[in-house]
């Protein structure tokens, strides 16, 4: 759809803010264990289609899940064969400078619109380093969003630390900052989701992680809401944005069903009009700075 069908649909463009495509024999996910063997298939543009177009998603933000070069060749071919992707968010080695900076030069970057590296539960003090502050200051200059997921105090310290020594730079919490609603809890997680808050450079996507996803027995919408509730009132509409966490969330749950799940969990919290039209779409757009990013 071009800007102007979707001004004269009197909408703006429906974005899918997270997801991935695999083929399990060309890459080791090492974050894959025995509890997720459901999701040890190939995950193509092909299985993905038909749900974006019956659930109205016009575009995609296609993001990496292996730390690796070839990972980021892989999506480079994906997201030029595959037309809803609208950007890419690459692999970069932020802890390594010089590893990222030849990165830079090495990989397709025609499509991204972000970078990120998995970092678990591992200690982030190195974001502030002088060589990785001038490393993002390049990736601000090349417009570029940095995405990841602080988990622990420790790392919502160094995000924020990082967002304040660069506050030109747009960061994206993934997945809710991965709140306990596996286990219905609260704390430290509202915190660290005000404390990021707080950085008007940083956004948040209200999606599932893999982590609750794995302790879920079963897709629980209802659990959700809460949480996003949380993220909307510190965040939001204009600084949330929806994702779908496809193929992940086929642990517990088809495309559909986790799409639907999601957008209602938003709509539980009074969001509609033009700040669902954020949320759906327009964040994403202007945050990644899409293709799309006008219509919105």
């Amino acid at each position: 759809m071009t800007v102007e069908q979707y001004v004269s649909a009197g909408r703006g463009p429906t974005v899918d803010a997270h997801h991935h495509y695999w083929r399990v024999a060309a890459q080791d996910q090492a974050w894959r264990t025995p509890a997720h063997e459901a999701i040890a298939q190939d995950y193509l543009p092909e299985d993905l289609g038909p749900q974006l177009r019956a659930n109205g998603v016009d575009a995609t933000v296609l993001v990496q899940s292996v730390d690796s070069p070839g990972e980021n060749d892989r999506l480079a071919a994906f997201a030029a064969a595959t037309p809803t992707v609208a950007g890419v968010v690459g692999w970069l080695p932020l802890a390594d400078p010089d590893a990222a900076a030849a990165e830079l030069v090495r990989a397709d970057q025609s499509r991204w619109s972000g970078v990120r590296c998995l970092v678990g539960r591992s200690p982030l003090d190195w974001l502030t380093a002088p060589a990785t502050v001038d490393l993002v200051k390049e990736l601000v200059s090349r417009g570029l969003a940095w995405d990841v997921v602080p988990v622990t105090a420790e790392q919502v310290v160094s995000v924020r630390a990082l967002a304040e020594a660069v506050p030109e730079l747009r960061i994206v919490v993934d997945h809710l900052a991965r709140p306990p609603m596996d286990v219905e809890g609260w704390q430290p997680w509202a915190d660290h989701v005000a404390e990021l808050a707080a950085c008007p450079g940083v956004a948040m996507k209200a999606s599932v992680g893999i982590d609750v996803l794995t302790h879920w027995s079963r897709w629980q919408p209802d659990a959700v809401a809460r949480y996003v509730g949380w993220a909307l009132e510190q965040f939001g509409p204009n600084r949330l944005m929806l994702a779908s966490n496809w193929p992940v969330v086929e642990l517990r749950a088809d495309y559909g069903e986790a799409w639907r799940g999601m957008r209602q969990a938003v709509e539980a919290n009074g969001i509609a009009g033009t700040e669902l039209a954020a949320v759906l779409g327009g964040t994403a757009a202007r945050w990644y700075q899409l293709p799309v990013s006008a219509a919105a």
